[in-house]
């Protein structure tokens, strides 16, 4: 069995490097058990810095997310059994986040702004209309990319790690997916590739940063006096306009790479009440 930090690979290296192979390091994976991960999540709750402060819930909860990646990882392509981890439960709590979006005026203002830049513009159309997340946008290549079935493949992810390109696996099993992209935008791709004179099949389409979608956001904001939102918030965005065009939760999550029941808790504010609805029905089924 691999060791730990040969699984690790380069993901999360500072909490890999400072919280996680000091205390399992020494150990092979399908060594450790969940008691090992209780205790190791006990002195990370213990832990304080020089000001005798605690880590954060939001950051006990990154560190125990890290390492069970890791063993999620070990289960699917190592042959380990089960995830520890996951045995163990969770510590700490995620930090709520305001979901922010903007409606399809919103965008489609934004994106006049971007068309001074076609490498900008194609890039959000793809965001905003796929709603794929940016790591899987900025890995996409020309091969990605059927148009006689009017497809985008969708199966990996790009992150720059210390200056360096890295492509990895998507995010989870499920983010593997193919998504047929409406005909305006079929025929905007294909206008694009075009562009690019001398593009391999291979040749990453969009060879630009996460940084770089960041400053391009701030800038079309600013020039049309929209809400300024985060480059995952494109992502709400399309789930709060397929929501808006009637779609159900299992179709949204289907798109997106999504388990439904993500989708219906994380969303559940934007679907429409459907408590009347039954509760009309009732009365007819009573008569």
């Amino acid at each position: 069995m691999q060791s730990l930090d040969i699984l690790i690979g380069r993901a999360k290296e500072i909490i890999i490097q400072k919280k996680l192979l000091p205390y399992f390091g020494g150990k092979k994976v399908n060594q450790i058990l969940p008691k090992d991960v209780i205790h190791w999540q006990n002195e990370m709750i213990a832990y304080r810095n020089d000001k005798g402060e605690p880590y954060s819930p939001t950051y006990l909860k990154t560190l125990h997310n890290q390492l069970s990646a890791i063993f999620n990882h070990a289960v699917r392509f190592y042959e380990l059994k089960s995830n520890p981890a996951a045995k163990a439960g969770n510590m700490g709590k995620e930090k709520s986040k305001e979901m922010l979006f903007w409606t399809k005026e919103e965008y489609l203002k934004f994106a006049d702004s971007m068309m001074d830049k076609p490498l900008s513009f194609y890039a959000f159309e793809v965001l905003y209309w796929c709603g794929i997340r940016s790591g899987e946008l900025l890995a996409l290549t020309a091969a990605d990319f059927d148009f006689s079935k009017k497809t985008v493949r969708i199966n990996k992810s790009f992150q720059r790690i210390k200056g360096e390109d890295i492509i990895t696996e998507p995010k989870t099993p499920k983010s593997n997916r193919t998504i047929v992209m409406p005909d305006f935008l079929t025929e905007e791709i294909q206008e694009y590739i075009n562009m690019m004179y001398g593009i391999k099949p291979d040749d990453r389409m969009f060879p630009i940063t996460k940084s770089y979608l960041h400053h391009e956001m701030t800038r079309g904001a600013k020039e049309q006096g929209i809400k300024r939102i985060r480059v995952h918030d494109i992502r709400h965005s399309h789930v709060s306009l397929l929501i808006e065009m009637g779609f159900s939760a299992v179709a949204i999550a289907d798109r997106l790479g999504h388990e439904s029941i993500d989708i219906t808790y994380r969303y559940a504010h934007l679907f429409p009440s459907k408590q009347m609805e039954m509760a009309n029905r009732l009365d007819m089924e009573r008569g």
